[in-house]
């Protein structure tokens, strides 16, 4: 029945955010006309998590939430920062993994993580 899901991020610097994910992270896309890149991800994983509230940040119900994930953190910082990308926190155990964050072009940061729990 479902064999996949379409995920989006919505950027004002969206020409500079396909090329960001094309060229630095080497995302195959399909050109479906104008220029809109509609890329080919990897495996994929989602997780249902209550929301927060409190804390100064509050995630309402509904809130999406995009990250990557990969098998070796430190190998992939070092690969990507090659290529340019700005890492904005250290690394830290945040239970699930290991994780930092990344600046993305449109001016917002995405999550990367080394997950600690096995997968299916």
């Amino acid at each position: 029945m479902i064999r996949g899901v379409h995920t989006m991020f919505y950027t004002s610097e969206p020409e500079a955010l396909r090329a960001f994910l094309r060229d630095v992270f080497e995302l195959p896309a399909s050109d479906v006309g104008g220029g809109w890149l509609i890329f080919d991800l990897p495996e994929a994983e989602m997780g249902c998590h209550p929301v927060e509230t409190g804390g100064g940040d509050t995630i309402a119900s509904g809130t999406p939430h995009i990250s990557f994930y990969c098998d070796d953190l430190e190998a992939t910082m070092s690969r990507l920062r090659a290529r340019g990308v700005e890492f904005v926190d250290e690394v830290a155990d945040v239970g699930y993994g290991r994780r930092t964050t990344f600046r993305a072009p449109g001016d917002f940061t995405i999550e990367l993580y080394q997950p600690s729990y096995q997968k299916g």
